[in-house]
């Protein structure tokens, strides 16, 4: 069978998803892609409420600059992002500790000095990931034709490989600790900070190599987005369509059937059923897993017992609060310097000449912390009041951290909406709200697009790289990879 005579049902229509249902629909294959909500984007979406247009989280556009796997794939698909590069990435602040992250990091070096060779090395790193996440990562990898690509890449950079195996088994605080920066509390409260917030851990933890790539971000370039982040995923959808594909709205996946280790068609929550091919499900292990319960299937591996997901305000706001800030992004630590569960807040704003963001005179504003997802549900079992007693707990506590660095932000408030891990389920269909990808602690226990059936791929920042619009992008580029050397294999055995 001819790739043009595919039929490849993706499930979800985020960015991941969206990425790699374009580049196939380019190449011929008939896609269609499925989504619960009546709009693209899952988490890095932007939707409308009350006259404002929110993103879903506060994400910062990245990996739009020169060769990067954005920029890529923008070429690729004839899509010109409307993007333009920020100054700053974000600020960070805690206490009176206030840092611009620019790409020259002088605000970094400035206050802190002794870390140049730490950024020295940081750099070259990042430079060499960069150039391996070009055309994809055959990661982790599955056989003989992936370790020769590998090699290749190797091969055509091999002084820096050398460089960078022996941080493959390294943890970020051990590459700290190589450069005396594990005794800093300051330092390593940020480094930990920007880590929580891109590979879902801190450097106790995070894997070295994912830390230098993640650190890169502020350097390598953030970006605006005009019209909100959900710009991105409509004109990945538009790429569907205009390519023969399509994009279904308000059809929510609640069966998947399957014979002999073949999924052969989905059912959705209206009633219709659809064959495939193939199929991309844009969605976390435990979610699959509630697709297939009822035919009682084994269970995906699960590879992490942390997932995190996110408490969210959705804030109308005055914009002259923020008017003093360098960024449209704002990273703030409590006072107490702990992170995560309120403590740690992050602050998208969005800009006051965009029309059409925030009624007149006013910005939208989406303030986001990391969260354990088990206490929402467990209040939720106990009753609505219990429910709605830690929501407001919770929104008493962000707003607390948001006032220690702009001590009017209660009397800027005009309307303000709250999303809960229980929310988060509700609207993307991730198990528990589990909306930040995996935390990246290890190179050698990532998850690649396989599963259990043979046509049946994972895509988004559930594999292999994670996170972020880069991220899940290069991670659709395996996905599509795995699919082809699959389709390949089957035709030859075809008579």
């Amino acid at each position: 069978m001819k790739l043009q005579d595919l039929n490849i049902v993706v499930i979800g229509a985020g960015i991941g998803g969206l990425a790699a249902g374009a580049l196939l629909a380019r190449k011929g294959a008939m896609v269609t892609v499925l989504e619960a909500q009546d709009y693209p984007g899952g988490c890095a979406a932007t939707f409308s409420r009350n006259g404002y247009c929110f993103d879903a989280g506060a994400t910062i556009g990245c990996g739009f600059h020169a060769g990067a796997p954005m920029e890529n794939l923008g070429k690729e698909l004839g899509i010109t992002w409307p993007v333009e590069p920020e100054p700053v990435a974000w600020q960070y602040r805690h206490g009176a500790l206030h840092l611009d992250l620019q790409p020259n990091r002088f605000d970094i070096l400035e206050r802190f000095p002794h870390s140049a060779p730490f950024w020295a090395e940081q750099n070259a790193l990042a430079k060499l990931l960069w150039h391996f996440s070009e055309g994809g990562l055959s990661w982790p990898v599955k056989g003989v034709g992936d370790l020769a690509r590998l090699a290749r890449k190797a091969l055509a950079g091999f002084s820096g490989t050398r460089h960078l195996l022996p941080f493959a088994r390294k943890t970020a605080r051990e590459w700290l600790a190589s450069h005396g920066l594990d005794t800093d509390p300051d330092f390593v409260r940020f480094i930990d900070a920007q880590l929580l917030v891109s590979v879902q851990t801190t450097s106790e933890y995070a894997n070295a190599i994912n830390a230098a790539i993640a650190l890169d971000l502020p350097v390598a370039g953030a970006y605006h987005v005009k019209g909100g982040i959900g710009t991105v995923s409509r004109l990945l959808a538009a790429s569907i369509e205009e390519n023969g594909g399509a994009v279904l709205y308000r059809k929510q996946v609640i069966r998947i059937d399957s014979v002999r280790g073949q999924v052969f068609g989905l059912e959705t929550s209206d009633g219709s059923a659809l064959a495939a091919d193939y199929v991309l499900a844009n969605l976390t292990p435990d979610s699959l897993d509630r697709f297939l319960a009822s035919e009682g299937e084994p269970q995906e591996e699960k590879r992490e017992s942390l997932l995190w997901s996110a408490f969210t305000l959705y804030l109308g706001m005055e914009p002259a609060l923020f008017s003093a800030l360098s960024s449209r992004h704002v990273q703030i630590i409590g006072s107490s310097g702990e992170l995560a569960e309120g403590n740690s807040i992050f602050v998208s704003v969005s800009p006051t000449e965009e029309s059409g963001r925030a009624p007149e005179a006013l910005c939208a504003v989406t303030v986001s912390t990391h969260t354990s997802p088990e206490r929402w549900f467990e209040a939720k079992k106990r009753g609505e009041a219990a429910y709605r007693e830690l929501k407001s707990a919770y929104t008493a506590r962000v707003l607390d951290v948001l006032t220690e660095q702009f001590p009017a932000a209660r009397d800027a408030i005009h309307s303000i909406t709250a999303a809960t891990p229980v929310t988060w389920e509700r609207y993307t269909g991730r198990f528990q709200g589990c909306v930040g990808g995996y935390p990246q602690t290890s190179l050698f226990k990532v998850r690649g697009p396989l599963t259990r059936f043979d046509n049946l791929f994972f895509v988004g920042d559930s594999i292999f790289p994670g996170q972020s619009l880069p991220g899940v992008v290069t991670g659709a580029r395996r996905t599509i990879e795995l699919l082809m050397q699959r389709h390949t294999k089957v035709g030859l055995q075809q008579p």
